[in-house]
C-alpha cells in the first residue's frame, strides 16, 4: 500500500471505494496576486488530497485563471505558499511546472500544436520537449508512441490529420491525452468538456475515475452544473478573487451558484413565446446530406429555437449552411416570404441572417496584436461598409456603437478601447452577441453560444437575447440544460435529421452516477 492511503472513502451506492490521505497532495495558503491597482487573488487557501475531484466554481473574473495560471507557472504570485506533495512548490514556467507534476489543461487550445503537425507530432511534442523521446525516430514510431498516448487516455483520436484542420472538440481531446500522458500528481482541467459530446465526456469521466484511483488529485473547472455534480467531492467558489464558501458531498448546487453570482439563483426556464408573430425563416425539406430525412422548420418573429444533439450530428453543418458557408444537399429556404439562397456570408449578413461561430477565437476575433482586437474594433467589424460608406473611419461613431453593447449586456471591460484577449470568456461572448445586435437582424444564428461562459454571464445573454423584439434567433448547442434555459421551442438532431424535443437527454438536475460508482 502506498504510503498515502491512509483513509477509506465510499462513494454512493456502489460502495466503490477510494483510498485517500489527510496528507494533501496540493495545498495552496493564502496567496495574493494583483495586477496593478487590481487585486485578483486575495488570501486564497485550498487543498486537495489523493484521489480527491475539487471543483473550482467562479464566475468569468472571479479570479479562477490568475490561480490556474500561477499553479501551472505562467503567472508569479505575490504572497503566500504552495506545496506539492507536501514539498515547497515554486516554478517558473509551464515546462517547470508539469516536470514538478502539475499539468494542465486549459480552456484555449491555440497554443497546444500549430498548422502542420500532425495529431501525432502533437501528442508526442512534451516527449521531445523532456528529451524521454528516442533520437531516432520514424514516423511509424512516433505514430505509435502517439497512438499509446491517445489509447491510455481512452480517445479515437485521426492521428494522421493535420492539427490544424481539427475542431475544438477534437483539439481538446488532443490537449487532455497529452495531459494525461505526463504521469502528473495534480491534473487541473479548465472546461475540458466544453466542446465534447456526452459521448467523448463519457469517456473523458471514465479516464478520471481512473487517475482518481491512482491517487492523482484533480482540480476540475467547469461551467456546466451537470457535470460538477458527477465528479466533484468538494466545491470551492471564488467570488472576487477570494474563497467565500467551500462545499462538500452532496453539494447544494444552488447555494453554490448563489455564492459565486453573490445573489439568489433564480429560475432561469424561459417562457415560451412560440407561436407569436409571422413566420421570419423556414426550411423547407431541407437535406443536411445524402439520404437524411427532409428537414421542415419554420421561426417567428421574436422567437427562439433551440437544436440540441451530440457533437457530428448536423448542428454545426445546419447553421454554417443557412449562414452561406456551406451547401445544402436539397431543399429551400424562405426570409420574411421570399427565397433566401446566399452564396456567401456577405449576402447573409446584408439579408440580416448573422452567425456566431462555435470557435470564438477563430471566427469572430480578429489577432490580438492588430488594431481590430479591441472590443469596439470587434463590434464594428462586420458593418463597415454601411456605418463607412465613404471608406474613412469615425472613431465616435464605432466607441457609441461599442459603449451601447457594453452597457446592454453588461460586458464588464475598461472601456471600448479595450483589448479582447483581456476579457474573460464570458464577457469575450458578449461582445461577439454586441456585434451582431449593433444592427437590426432577422435571423440570429448561434453555435454553442455559452461555450466557457459562467452561470452569471450566461444570463446575461439569455437576456440580451430573450430581449429581442424582432426578427428570431436559431441556437444550436450540445448541452440541453442551456437549451432548456433559453428557448421558446426545443429540438434535437440525431445523424442530420431533426426531431422535436422528447426528454431524450437528461434533464437538468438530474445528472447520472457520479465518477467512480
Amino acid at each position: 500500500m502506498a504510503p498515502w492511503l491512509l483513509e477509506r472513502r465510499c462513494v454512493f451506492a456502489d460502495e466503490v471505494c477510494v483510498e485517500v490521505s489527510s496528507s494533501p497532495r496540493l495545498s495552496v495558503r493564502s496567496i495574493a496576486k494583483a495586477f496593478g491597482a487590481t487585486q485578483a487573488l486575495t488570501n486564497v487557501t485550498l487543498e486537495i488530497l489523493p484521489g480527491e475531484v475539487v471543483a473550482l466554481m467562479g464566475a468569468n473574473g472571479a479570479g479562477k485563471s490568475t490561480l490556474v495560471n500561477i499553479l501551472a507557472g505562467v503567472t508569479p504570485l505575490d504572497s503566500g505558499e504552495i506545496y506539492l506533495n507536501g514539498r515547497p512548490y515554486s516554478v517558473g514556467s509551464p515546462r517547470e511546472g508539469l516536470e514538478a507534476g502539475i499539468a494542465t489543461v486549459h480552456q484555449s487550445t491555440d497554443k497546444v500544436a500549430a498548422t502542420g503537425l500532425t495529431v501525432a507530432d502533437a501528442l508526442v511534442l512534451d516527449r521531445f520537449a523532456d528529451g524521454s523521446a528516442p533520437f531516432f525516430l520514424s514516423q511509424s514510431s512516433v505514430r505509435r508512441m502517439a497512438a499509446a498516448i491517445a489509447h491510455e487516455a481512452g480517445f479515437d483520436l485521426p492521428l494522421d490529420l493535420d492539427f490544424g484542420r481539427l475542431g475544438p472538440a477534437e483539439r481538446q481531446l488532443v490537449a487532455i491525452a497529452r495531459a494525461l500522458s505526463a504521469k502528473a500528481s495534480v491534473i487541473i482541467l479548465d472546461e475540458p468538456t466544453a466542446s465534447l459530446s456526452r459521448q467523448e465526456t463519457d469517456r473523458l469521466f471514465d479516464v478520471l475515475a481512473t487517475l482518481r484511483n491512482r491517487g492523482i488529485a484533480i482540480l476540475y473547472i467547469s461551467h456546466r452544473i451537470g457535470d460538477l455534480a458527477r465528479l466533484a467531492d468538494r466545491a470551492v467558489v471564488l467570488r472576487g478573487g477570494a474563497v467565500v464558501e467551500t462545499f462538500r458531498r452532496p453539494i447544494d448546487f444552488t447555494a453554490a451558484v448563489g455564492a459565486m453570482i453573490g445573489r439568489p439563483l433564480a429560475a432561469a426556464r424561459a417562457r415560451s413565446r412560440s407561436g407569436k408573430g409571422r413566420a421570419i425563416f423556414e426550411l423547407r425539406a431541407v437535406q443536411l446530406i445524402p439520404g437524411a430525412t427532409p428537414i421542415d422548420l419554420s421561426l417567428h418573429n421574436g422567437e427562439v429555437v433551440a437544436i440540441t444533439g451530440p457533437l457530428g450530428a448536423g448542428k454545426s453543418r445546419l447553421v454554417k449552411a443557412i449562414f452561406g458557408l456551406e451547401a445544402f444537399v436539397a431543399g429551400s429556404m424562405l426570409l420574411d416570404g421570399k427565397t433566401f439562397a446566399p452564396e456567401g456570408p456577405s449576402e447573409s449578413i446584408k439579408a440580416g441572417v448573422v452567425l456566431a461561430g462555435e470557435d470564438r477565437h477563430r471566427t469572430s476575433f480578429m489577432p490580438s496584436d492588430w488594431l481590430g482586437g479591441t472590443v469596439a474594433a470587434t463590434i464594428s467589424l462586420p458593418h463597415l461598409g454601411r456605418w463607412f460608406p465613404s471608406g474613412f473611419l469615425f472613431g465616435p461613431t464605432e466607441r457609441q456603437a461599442a459603449q451601447a453593447g457594453i452597457r446592454r449586456l453588461g460586458i464588464r471591460a475598461s472601456g471600448p478601447q479595450a483589448r479582447i484577449d483581456t476579457l474573460s470568456g464570458g464577457n469575450q461572448q458578449k461582445v461577439v452577441l454586441a456585434r451582431w445586435q449593433a444592427e437590426p437582424t432577422r435571423l440570429l444564428l448561434l453555435d454553442e453560444p455559452f461555450q466557457g461562459v459562467d452561470v452569471g454571464a450566461r444570463a446575461d445573454i439569455i437576456g440580451a437575447i430573450r430581449a429581442a423584439q424582432a426578427g428570431a434567433t436559431l441556437i444550436v448547442t450540445s448541452d440541453p440544460e442551456e437549451a432548456l434555459e433559453v428557448a421558446d421551442r426545443i429540438y434535437t438532431i440525431e445523424k442530420h435529421e431533426l426531431s422535436p424535443w422528447r426528454g431524450v437527454f437528461e434533464q437538468a438536475g438530474e445528472p447520472k452516477a457520479p465518477l467512480g460508482t
